[in-house]
């Protein structure tokens, strides 16, 4: 099993503490300690002193006080800075994927493959996205006078990061805003605060200025509250549930800021009757099952037209129970566990639940022997729950695919649709014209066809409905960070002049 040898290499790396605020860590003043737990098995990695309120004070201070500095430097060198983070990113890309893999319990495999390279490419990308930060070409709109549009950024941004992709997700949150010209505070979640640190120090290595990254490791309740309604913080960006997502909502709203929100979903995949079957089997396996199912787009509800459909549950069933759960580190594990046992109970109970009213095909357990101390759950699929069960409706977030037939094209469509989720979602069809209309009638922010989960930092990510709005990655992201100013020129002393007496009549 792992080796708890890590346990020191995090608590070297990370030993003056889990709040990098300033260009420095630091530890927090709350006087309460939180443990990170490898939830392979269950051993305590980094111990740290959770934040308190007056440490988001001091992290907002010093990404206000780094703001006019990092707002003034031009495109060309906030993208040079960029580049440079990339290339630090992927000096140190070893020791992040083991960092993430050892706090989230993902494969290593994966973490190698996926998150970190990811994570390079969106600040490559972003590197060159600074040098686009463009308004309107200038033109005469009204009479003899000029207009253009300004981009300009916001101020200090406060985000909030999950706990399923902190490296990620930290990345998504931290690089366009910095790339526009904002100074950022982020909260990571308090289970995985280690690959988010290790960033910021990334990034101060880079010679990013200090403060304009700064990072407070603390409660939701907390930290986390303070930060969203804190008077001096411009924007707000979250990503985690839909109930926390309403909660925020609600705070941000006391002062009026800007306001990003990325929220849970139940992602549909969609097979009709003339989809490659195989293909659709892998696909269903796959996007259902990655990061152990701790994924908001991951395949959650498979709809399959009914001549395939007892074909499609046999083969998923099979495909499943083939797939090797195991230690994160080992090379031929497959899937790794949830993040905690809480969670892991959680998951659990939805699939308990279903007993009652629907067929548990495979999985629907936790490995015992070697396993049995991690937070481990069997790959489960589910068949024949009512559209209107929990185990359809709600947001489990595990490796639990649940299996429904249809019959007709438009039932399949309004299935996809009929939950208060719009995230992803995918249609699998050889039939283009079906394909096509799969793609604009289905309601979430992103729709594969014959493929589920690929992300790529040109194209955006963000939901429809209840799972919230804005976009992350893209350079639409980038805009959800900057703000749009008129400017307007007046050409001639004649043109005031008559402006004055339109609107105030002749006077001496």
């Amino acid at each position: 099993m792992h080796n708890p040898g890590h346990r020191f290499q995090a608590q070297d790396r990370l030993a003056d503490g889990a709040q990098y605020i300033g260009g420095r860590l630091t530890q927090g003043t709350s006087g309460r300690t939180h443990a990170v737990v490898n939830p392979a098995t269950g051993e305590e990695v980094y111990t740290y002193e959770l934040a308190s309120t007056a440490d988001v004070d001091a992290a907002v201070a010093a990404a206000r006080a780094a703001f006019p500095g990092w707002a003034a430097t031009t495109p060309g060198e906030r993208s040079d800075a960029l580049h440079r983070f990339a290339a630090v990113l992927a000096e140190r890309a070893e020791e992040f994927a083991r960092a993430e893999s050892l706090q989230c319990g993902k494969p290593l495999k994966l973490t190698r493959e996926f998150d970190v390279p990811g994570t390079i490419d969106n600040t490559a990308f972003f590197a060159g996205a600074a040098r686009h930060l463009q308004g309107q070409s200038a033109g005469e709109y009204s009479g003899d006078h000029t207009s253009y549009v300004r981009r300009e950024p916001i101020g200090v941004v406060g985000s909030i990061a999950p706990w399923n992709y902190p490296l990620q997700m930290a990345a998504w949150k931290i690089l366009p805003a910095i790339a526009a010209g904002n100074t950022i505070v982020l909260k990571p979640a308090e289970l995985t605060p280690l690959t988010s640190l290790l960033f910021a120090e990334a990034a101060t290595h880079a010679g990013i200025p200090d403060g304009v990254i700064n990072i407070v490791t603390g409660l939701g309740k907390e930290a986390g509250e303070h930060l969203v309604g804190h008077p001096d913080v411009a924007m707000t960006s979250f990503t985690g549930s839909t109930a926390v997502g309403k909660r925020v909502a609600e705070i941000a709203t006391s002062t009026v800021k800007r306001l990003h929100l990325e929220l849970g979903g139940k992602a549909p995949f969609l097979v009709f009757d003339d989809a490659d079957l195989e293909a659709a089997v892998q696909g269903a396996v796959a996007g259902s099952l990655i990061n152990t199912g701790q994924d908001c787009t991951a395949a959650t509800r498979a709809y399959v037209q009914r001549p395939l459909y007892d074909a499609f549950v046999e083969r998923t069933g099979a495909l499943m129970a083939s797939v090797r759960v195991g230690d994160p580190f080992a090379p031929g594990t497959d899937l790794g566990p949830l993040i905690s046992h809480a969670q892991r109970d959680r998951v659990a109970g939805f699939v308990d639940r279903a007993r009652g009213y629907a067929r548990v095909v495979t999985g629907g357990e936790a490995p015992q022997g070697e396993l049995k101390s991690g937070a481990y759950y069997a790959p489960t699929l589910v068949a024949d729950a009512a559209q209107d069960s929990e185990i359809v409706q709600a947001e489990i977030f595990g490796p639990v695919l649940v299996v429904l037939p249809f019959d007709t094209d438009d039932e399949g469509i309004a299935l996809a649709n009929d939950t208060p989720y719009g995230l992803a979602a995918s249609a699998w069809s050889r039939d283009v014209y079906r394909a096509n209309r799969a793609t604009r009638e289905i309601k979430a922010g992103c729709v594969w066809v014959n493929d589920h989960i690929p992300i790529i930092s040109e194209m955006p990510h963000g939901g429809y409905k209840a799972s919230g709005f804005g976009k992350d990655m893209s350079a639409y992201s980038f805009e959800e960070y900057t703000q749009v100013k008129h400017v307007m020129f007046d050409n001639t002393a004649v043109a005031r002049k008559d402006w004055h007496r339109t609107v105030f009549g002749d006077r001496p």
